[in-house]
């Protein structure tokens, strides 16, 4: 099996990107990625036939220790407005973020 070796981003972007900024905002879409649930993105890109185990193993990891990074490569052919609201939604989500983990220290 040959197995391509690409960095995150770059491959998300040209296999899933179009599809995601083609319809409309995807407000629980990006809820999910802010909290680390990547599960929809791994199936999709292990479904392309393209990527060994490892390598999905890989970008999922990556997911998780940055959600934002897999959101960036989802948004790479999105213009700008549509960028500014989902920036806007993940900043609300940063926010609620930073006010629950003090309401527990």
């Amino acid at each position: 099996m040959n197995v391509v070796q690409l960095n995150t981003g770059g491959y998300v972007a040209a296999l899933l990107s179009l599809d995601f900024v083609d319809g409309a905002f995807r407000g629980d879409a990006v809820e999910c990625i802010h909290r680390g649930e990547v599960d929809e993105w791994a199936f999709a890109l292990a479904r392309t036939g393209l990527f060994g185990n490892r390598a999905v193993a890989e970008a999922v990891q990556s997911w998780r220790d940055d959600p934002r990074s897999l959101l960036d490569a989802l948004l790479t052919d999105a213009d700008e407005v549509l960028r500014k609201r989902y920036d806007v939604a993940w900043q609300a989500l940063d926010r609620v973020a930073t006010v629950g983990s003090a309401a527990y220290a």
